[in-house]
């Protein structure tokens, strides 16, 4: 079973508003204000509308999960609101932080610690997130832009700046490695 069937997911595409708002969010000035306001309201909003409710969620259509991680350099739980794109059943997560100049932080603590939990509406799972490798990075960014338009504007606009990381989080396992199955 993929973590999409286990937290019970769907996606519908956007409707023609929603499509508007994604113009909007992915122009260089939407995003620079979508990078920096967005996240303070989406996990209250989340948190009080018992996960079915983020701002892209409502405005653009984008399939929001809440990543819990263990901070890098802090060691201190740390959640982000991520568009989840889903992907051969599991969902991808891609570190463009809108486009902007620097890696967002949840990247360095999902490179230290693999481990971490994502929440779709009222339903949570463990996962362990595998980086993308380079021959499924393409496949990734199609099945970005199906999700989010602005995907490919910011690959386009990050390009010649920095890599973008992702990752692929797939449900943890239920077992300790050393324990049989």
């Amino acid at each position: 079973m993929g973590l999409q069937d286990e937290l019970g997911f769907s996606f519908s595409p956007p409707n023609a508003a929603q499509r508007g708002m994604q113009y909007v969010g992915a122009s260089t000035a939407g995003a620079w204000v979508f990078q920096r306001t967005l996240y303070r309201v989406d996990r209250p909003l989340h948190r009080w509308s018992d996960g079915k409710l983020t701002v892209p969620g409502l405005l653009t259509g984008l399939p929001v999960i809440m990543l819990n991680t263990t901070g890098a350099k802090s060691g201190e739980p740390r959640t982000m609101p991520v568009a989840g794109i889903p992907y051969d059943g599991n969902f991808v997560i891609l570190g463009t932080n809108f486009a902007q100049a620097k890696t967002p932080g949840w990247v360095f603590n999902l490179t230290k610690n693999p481990h971490a939990t994502v929440a779709w509406r009222s339903q949570s799972a463990a996962v362990l997130a595998r980086a993308v490798t380079p021959n499924e990075m393409d496949a990734v960014w199609d099945a970005s832009a199906v999700v989010y338009s602005g995907f490919p504007k910011y690959r386009t606009r990050i390009a010649d700046s920095r890599d973008v990381h992702a990752f692929i989080l797939e449900p943890a396992a239920t077992t300790a490695p050393d324990e049989p199955i």
